[in-house]
């Protein structure tokens, strides 16, 4: 039998021990960018985090900076250094095309990325459909010239095959179109000055009836085009509309550009640098691949460009935040290495410490009776257990200690602090344990071999559990003045860790489900509400919906916060009212992030509004409503607004005018027409009406004869002299000061 053990516990060490030394095969790609640019760099980003999601990618990327022969010395000294794949968006087809089958003949596999070379000796293909791109762009003008019109074209790079592609896409739809017609064209090679030199070469040449239209290969010559029209000053152009190509969220780039009026419309070229690592792994596994790939975009128009640049530069913080936690990841990666390999070897030598137990356990049984023998077993049954207990001692002491001594000189966020805190007391436990294997010398045997009553050994041993004992609760102490925040979520230790994040700047109430978060939602009337969607009773989204659709509540914006991260998930989430959403796993400095953006976007759409209906109520027009801020408001608060506008319209003049009357006619109670307008404007009814009075007030001193008396009688001041002191409190003037 102790052979047996002895043979079980080397084979386990075998085995842990050659699992320790398995890797990974790791590749070795080359990327070879004819440009360096920001849609560029969006690109090497991309791929970097790809590669960092894998694991077993290496990335070296190099940029041709346009120029063809930098190009081609780069790709010969991939092909020298024998990398395992090389990925390559080729600067101009024809001059580039001999290197790529080079590398493509020494058995490299060559993926070409957004541009095609001049040859079929290539492994696979991945980019945007350029082809499509023009033919969707040439469909868009058309449509905004109904078929007739005239247009110009400035192409990217001549001998690039997008450019290419865009103009024959374009010209295809031209085709259909008689009475459109392409008056003028020029190349550039895709930068803003480029844009700028081909403009100004065709405002010089162009002779001909004013063009309606530009059709711009990119936004960055987009930008340039803009400038040369600008410094020509010529009639022939002064009106003419752009569109462009890319729809880069930068501050100069496309969808900045067509939210500001620059550009009529542009294209999301998207990056897709995930894809082409996805595709370089097939192709290097041996795995089934489609050779050509061309992916499908849309174009962006002032409808959609805001919704876009949102999510756009979420996407981007959060793949900057991905990098950040790569770095720090590699830093702690040297040292937990080893203590992994520590913890790996306590934790087989406790599981084959158990199985020696249990088989010791059997041996020690059957010898009960040898009372000759029990004594010399029991002295050896001590001695191996002390050995044994003083080799797990020591790994355990490695793990333990070092874990202390981090926690006490690294600086760590309070997630990571707990976790650490977790490995300290699961290493505290595996001591534990330990510290019971030597008890179970004590364990004594009758004749038969069963254990006697009343004597401590292993089997009784327990492992106390560290529990939080701190009960959840709704802590009401907080002050009135500060933000309120509920959380709703069905797992408490999420409701927990949100809350411990946001509980020492805002005041926080937590709900386990839709219909309790509901229920708060109506009496609590927080600022904010942070939701998950997969909940029970009424899931998130349900919840949004509700609150989204009472009156009453309509106003507070809801913040999801859940695993389902698929698109379609997503456009329920804004669909059903919400106003962000985050997906887990989450970084909790973007939440809070997040959270103070949100609460500022509230806080001015707050004083906006206030304005707005003060403005408003101060126009003699009767049938104007508040429509500059439609695309910031819920409907339901739309319709609100709507109707205090109008109940506040046709009885401003009523001095008896009170809360109750107008929560009445609304369909809310005073208290519920109180919060509502307090979170709505930043006052109170009774201030807002008083503000509302006095800017009719003062409209009406400006621009009629009536007296003041007459002004604050029309205007609902029961007395003259009262008004008079509130026109002096609001404005800082008499209103006998227009007479002076």
């Amino acid at each position: 039998m102790n052979k047996l053990v002895v043979k079980m516990i080397l084979f386990s060490l075998v085995m842990m021990l050659s699992s320790c030394r398995q890797h990974t095969k790791q590749y070795v790609i080359g990327v070879s960018q004819c440009s360096n640019d920001v849609w560029r760099d969006k690109l090497n980003r991309e791929l970097r985090t790809s590669s960092y999601v894998h694991g077993n990618i290496k990335l070296e990327i190099e940029s041709a900076n346009d120029n063809d022969e930098k190009q081609i010395n780069q790709i010969n000294h991939f092909i020298n250094e024998k990398v395992d794949m090389l990925v390559v968006s080729p600067n101009q087809y024809k001059t580039i095309t001999s290197v790529i089958e080079k590398a493509y003949n020494n058995g490299i596999p060559v993926i070409l990325f957004d541009r095609k070379s001049n040859s079929n000796r290539y492994t696979g293909y991945i980019g945007v459909d350029n082809y499509e791109v023009g033919h969707v762009m040439g469909i868009f003008i058309a449509a905004q010239l109904k078929g007739r019109g005239l247009v110009a074209e400035i192409s990217g790079l001549a001998g690039s095959s997008p450019a290419q592609a865009r103009h024959k896409g374009f010209m295809d739809v031209l085709k259909k179109y008689p009475e459109m017609g392409l008056v003028a064209s020029a190349s550039g090679d895709w930068t803003e000055k480029s844009g700028y030199r081909a403009m100004s070469k065709i405002i010089r040449e162009y002779k001909g009836q004013p063009v309606d239209f530009i059709f711009v290969h990119n936004d960055r010559m987009a930008n340039g085009v803009i400038k040369a029209i600008a410094d020509a000053k010529s009639s022939l152009f002064d009106h003419a509309r752009l569109t462009g190509v890319d729809a880069i969220s930068l501050p100069d780039g496309g969808l900045r550009m067509v939210m500001d009026g620059k550009l009529a419309a542009t294209y999301i070229y998207p990056t897709n640098g995930n894809a082409v690592i996805d595709l370089a792994l097939k192709i290097l596994q041996k795995k089934p691949y489609k050779r050509d790939n061309l992916f499908r975009s849309t174009i962006v128009t002032r409808d959609n460009a805001a919704l876009l640049l949102q999510q756009t530069q979420e996407i981007e913080r959060q793949s900057d935040n991905l990098q950040v936690l790569h770095e720090q990841g590699n830093r702690y990666l040297e040292s937990l290495n080893m203590q992994r390999a520590g913890l790996i070897m306590t934790i087989v030598i406790i599981v084959l410490l158990a199985i020696v137990l249990f088989l010791g356990y059997r041996a020690f049984a059957s010898r009960a009776k040898i009372h000759a023998e029990h004594d010399k077993m029991k002295d050896a049954q001590l001695k191996f257990f002390t050995n044994v207990s003083h080799q797990l001692r020591t790994p355990l002491t490695l793990i333990a200690d070092p874990i202390d001594r981090i926690a006490s000189h690294e600086k760590f966020e309070d997630g990571d602090m707990k976790t650490l805190q977790a490995v300290d007391r699961n290493a505290k436990q595996l001591m534990t344990l330990v510290n019971n294997i030597l008890d179970f010398k004590d364990v004594r045997f009758d004749e038969a071999g069963n254990r006697m009553a009343g004597e401590d050994g292993i089997s009784d041993t327990h492992v106390p559990e560290v529990i939080d004992k701190e009960p959840e609760k709704n802590i009401e102490e907080y002050s009135d003045s500060m933000t309120s925040i509920l959380i709703v979520d069905d797992n408490k230790d999420i409701r927990d860790y949100v809350r411990s994040i946001l509980i020492s700047d805002y005041k926080v109430w937590i709900a386990a489900d839709g219909e309790e978060g509901l229920n708060m939602a109506r009496t609590k009337e927080p600022d904010l509400i942070i939701s998950d969607i997969m909940m029970p009773r009424m899931d998130g989204l349900e919840m949004t919906r509700a609150v989204k659709s009472d009156v009453a509540i309509s106003h507070i914006p809801v913040l999801l916060l859940t695993a389902k991260s698929e698109e379609e998930q997503i456009v329920s989430g804004f669909e059903s009212g919400a106003i962000a959403y985050l997906t887990k796993p989450f970084s909790s400095k973007i939440l809070q992030a997040r959270i103070k953006r949100i609460i500022q976007e509230q806080k001015f759409l707050r004083r906006q509004v206030a304005a707005e209906i003060q403005r408003m109520e101060s126009n003699t027009v009767k049938n104007s409503e508040v429509l500059t801020l439609d695309r910031h408001i819920a409907i339901k608060d739309k319709d609100f607004l709507d109707k205090l506008h109008a109940i506040l319209d046709k009885e401003m003049g009523d001095s008896e005018l009170s809360v109750e009357r107008i929560g009445m006619d609304i369909g809310l109670s005073r208290v519920q027409l109180y919060r509502k307008v307090k979170a709505m404007t930043g006052m109170s009814p009774v201030e807002l009406l008083r503000k509302v009075r006095l800017n009719r007030a003062r409209i009406l001193l400006q621009t009629t004869d009536k007296t003041v008396s007459e002004v604050a009688y029309e205007v609902g001041f029961s007395a003259p002299s009262y008004f008079s002191k509130c026109y002096k409190d609001e404005f800082n003037e008499l209103p006998t000061d227009r007479w002076k």
